[in-house]
């Protein structure tokens, strides 16, 4: 079905040096501008997991890699690297390296860098290394630095196992009947 155009006008042959399978990006004197699918750098050949609008997950996510929610999850995140994006709602908890926040939280934030962006909102406490807030985000909760706040995480997951039910929901700090008084809007520092 497929037949080989033989090489004309000049042009030369690939040498025999460069791999078979090669992409044209990687051939001397060519360039294509990247895709927004290319693997991240330090993640291998991982490409990042993307939730869209349209879809809305009832249950964990756990990634080893790169996370993008642009839809409504309803429970927990675990990942390497989270973005919220604007118009994704997350009702549960977020435990990431990285955590870039557009879009709505209700629930706690557990990362070693955190940024809030000036088009999200967050209900609930953030445990963290560095916080970045920008101006116009909406941000009401405790913010709390933490040396490791993601280690503080499985340290707490791993004892909700052997506590009660009525311990484990307010140990969480994610539970909805929280008392509201403890939840003070905070502004960027």
């Amino acid at each position: 079905m497929f037949t080989k155009k033989p090489l004309d006008r000049g042009l030369k042959s690939p040498s025999s040096s460069q791999k078979e399978g090669a992409r044209p990006s990687d051939l001397p004197g060519t360039s294509i501008p990247s895709n927004s699918a290319e693997p991240i750098k330090g993640l291998g050949n991982m490409v990042p997991s993307i939730i869209g609008e349209d879809l809305a997950v009832t249950g964990n996510i756990v990634s080893k890699g790169e996370v993008q929610i642009e839809g409504e999850v309803q429970g927990d995140i675990h990942c390497s690297s989270v973005i919220i994006g604007d118009k994704a709602l997350v009702t549960g908890g977020v435990v990431a390296d990285d955590v870039v926040v557009r879009g709505r939280i209700v629930g706690s934030i557990r990362g070693n860098r955190v940024t809030l962006q000036s088009s999200c909102h967050v209900e609930g406490d953030i445990h963290h290394q560095s916080l970045a807030i920008e101006q116009g985000a909406f941000f009401e909760g405790k913010s709390r630095r933490a040396d490791d706040p993601t280690a503080t995480a499985a340290d707490s997951s791993s004892s909700l196992k052997t506590s009660s039910p009525s311990k484990s929901s307010s140990s969480t700090g994610m539970n909805k009947s929280d008392d509201a008084s403890s939840k003070t809007p905070h502004a960027a520092e």
